[in-house]
C-alpha cells in the first residue's frame, strides 16, 4: 500500500489536504480516486491507515485508524562518510541506508576526497538527496524521515554529539581486528544514538585517525575485505540491524 510522509502535519486538522506533489503522484500515477485507502506517517512518527475523502478541488483524505507499525531501528543511527567521488555514490548511500534504518546522513570533505562540492550547489544537491530518501522511506515503509546535512570538513564531524562514535579503517580491518564491532554493538541499549564515520575512496589519514581517537572513536575492522566507500556503510547497518532486530528477536523464541 502506498505510504505517504507529512512530517509537518498533527492530527488536529481533518481532513486532510495532500501537498501538492503527494497529490500528483497519487492521482496521475496511482489513478487515485475517492474511496482509495493509503498509509500517512505525520509528525509523531505514526503510522495511519487512511482513505481519500476527495479529490476537487484539492485532494484530501481521512484517517481512518493509527496502526501499530514501528519499522525504526532500537537506535539512532547517524552515517557520516567523507564525500566519494562521483554522485552516484551518494545517492546509492542515502537509498540503501534509509531502506536499512539510517536516522541521519553526514557527508563531509575529508583530506582524500577527489571530489568536492560547491559550496553554491551544496543546498540544490541536497534537495535531490532529500527526495531520494522520501522515496526510499515511502517504499520501505519507515516511520520517520532521515535527515541529512553536509559538513565542510573532519572536525565539524568530530563535534557531533552521540553516544558512541566508530571508525571504521581499512588499517584496523588489514591487522585482522575484529573484536570493537561486535562488542560495540552487543553494548548498544534502546534509545542511544550511534554514529559510524566512513571515509572517501582513498581512505582516512592517519592523521584524521588520531584525531578521531582523541574524540572518543573507536577504530573498528569490518571484516578481512576491503569493502568500497558506497559498501562499508551498508555493510555496518545490515549488522546492527541483523544484531538488534535479528538475534536478539531470535533469542526471545
Amino acid at each position: 500500500m502506498q505510504r505517504y510522509f507529512l512530517p509537518h502535519q498533527t492530527l488536529i486538522t481533518q481532513p486532510i489536504q495532500l501537498p501538492e506533489e503527494q497529490a500528483h503522484h497519487l492521482l496521475t500515477v496511482l489513478r487515485g480516486k475517492v474511496g482509495t485507502p493509503l498509509e500517512i506517517v505525520l509528525a509523531d512518527h505514526c503510522v495511519y491507515q487512511a482513505e481519500v475523502n476527495a479529490i476537487d478541488p484539492v485532494p484530501t483524505v481521512m484517517i481512518k485508524e493509527r496502526l501499530a507499525t514501528d519499522a525504526e531501528l532500537p537506535v539512532q543511527v547517524i552515517i557520516a562518510c567523507g564525500l566519494p567521488k562521483t554522485k552516484e555514490k551518494p545517492e546509492l548511500i542515502v537509498k540503501k541506508g534509509t531502506e536499512l534504518g539510517a536516522t541521519h546522513f553526514v557527508f563531509f570533505e575529508s583530506e582524500r576526497s577527489i571530489s568536492h562540492w560547491d559550496q553554491k550547489k551544496v543546498t540544490k544537491k541536497l534537495a535531490r538527496l532529500e527526495k531520494i530518501i522520501e522515496g526510499a522511506a515511502e517504499q520501505s515503509h519507515r516511520n520517520a524521515l532521515p535527515t541529512i546535512e553536509y559538513l565542510p570538513n573532519l572536525q565539524a564531524v568530530v563535534n557531533l554529539k552521540a553516544d558512541v562514535k566508530l571508525v571504521a579503517w581499512e588499517e584496523s580491518a588489514k591487522q585482522g581486528e575484529t573484536a570493537i564491532l561486535v562488542k560495540t554493538l552487543q553494548s548498544l541499549r534502546p534509545g542511544q544514538t550511534l554514529l559510524a564515520l566512513f571515509g572517501p575512496e582513498g581512505g582516512i589519514t592517519e592523521a584524521e585517525i588520531a584525531n578521531l581517537k582523541q574524540a572518543g572513536y573507536l577504530s573498528a575492522g569490518l571484516g578481512p575485505r576491503i569493502l568500497r566507500a558506497e559498501t562499508a556503510p551498508l555493510y555496518f547497518l545490515a549488522a546492527l540491524s541483523y544484531q538488534l532486530e535479528l538475534l536478539n528477536a531470535g533469542k526471545s523464541h
